[in-house]
């Protein structure tokens, strides 16, 4: 049985969000729903993840789980507000992640210094998944498929012919995910796109990015035939070898995504962020570096 698919693009951050439905029993996933962030004010909005509301309403449907590919790093996830405004509607999807977001989390609690309040056990989000694991849509079955190597905890989401590969690959003109975020890792995003490469060639595929030239539409989705033949990066036939060369390379030029660290704070909470101090006001934290942050740090008092 095939998935209908409906994709609505954040501007923004060049995100694509995707709703899967089980046309039978119109029951639906949403997979890597996106919020609005301004870094400069501090200010979270809602318009890209009320379009989503807005279609699962006018179009009656169920959503049984909210999936997220990875803790992305570019975008704030809408997660936990969809959960909690369809919760308020009578339905309780699930959020659900790869296991691998244990990793992840104990890896930013020491990077961030997030104390023992946050225990970094994947309580945030309903269920964690591991390579294989069936998840179920209505009357469609579909798994998840482990492919790391973007971050430790990427996961793909396979139902009937489709497949959702997160940052995995882009579009055959836009090649691959950088590898050089923690528990990234060159030779393991190649075997994991290996692992793509041997599902059928009429496999859709869609992205959860699309980086498009001037003047082009950006793509959500291609085939698996289509990644093949034309990924820049890695066609069909391509070696480990010169795939990690390259990808080491490419990545020694790329910066810091502008959006990182809010985008790993709230994410790794499932879409949560720090709470309140006593006067109402939650904070995010950006660790400092460079050759001046020791010779001007405030000094604690003696």
């Amino acid at each position: 049985m095939n998935p209908e698919v409906r994709s609505f693009h954040h501007q923004d951050t060049f995100t694509w969000s995707h709703v899967v439905v089980d046309a039978a029993s119109r029951h639906a996933a949403i997979i890597d729903p996106a919020l609005d962030f301004d870094p400069v004010t501090g200010q979270i909005e809602t318009a890209s993840a009320q379009r989503l509301l807005e279609y699962i309403e006018t179009t009656a449907l169920q959503v049984d789980w909210i999936l997220e590919t990875h803790v992305h790093a570019d975008h704030l996830t809408a997660a936990a507000w969809l959960k909690d405004r369809l919760g308020a509607a009578g339905t309780s999807p699930r959020i659900g992640i790869g296991r691998g977001v244990l990793t992840v989390q104990r890896t930013f609690k020491q990077k961030l210094d997030l104390g023992d309040e946050f225990a970094a056990d994947g309580r945030e989000f309903d269920a964690l998944f591991d390579d294989g694991a069936e998840i179920t849509i209505g009357n469609l079955s579909g798994r998840a498929m482990s492919t790391p190597g973007h971050t430790a905890d990427s996961l793909s989401y396979l139902f009937g012919n489709t497949a959702f590969i997160g940052d995995t690959l882009f579009a055959p003109r836009s090649g691959s995910a950088r590898c050089d975020f923690p528990g990234g890792d060159a030779q393991v995003l190649f075997d994991s796109i290996q692992r793509l490469y041997a599902l059928p060639d009429a496999t859709r595929v869609f992205l959860a990015h699309d980086y498009p030239p001037e003047g082009e539409a950006p793509l959500a989705e291609t085939s698996i035939a289509a990644q093949k033949a034309g990924n820049i990066h890695v066609r069909a036939g391509a070696t480990a070898s010169d795939f990690v060369e390259m990808r080491k390379a490419r990545d020694a030029t790329l910066g810091m995504p502008r959006l990182f660290w809010p985008s790993i704070q709230t994410n790794l909470l499932g879409g949560r962020f720090p709470p309140a101090n006593a006067q109402g006001q939650s904070y995010l934290k950006m660790p400092l570096g460079g050759e001046a942050l020791e010779s001007l740090q405030l000094k604690p008092a003696p």
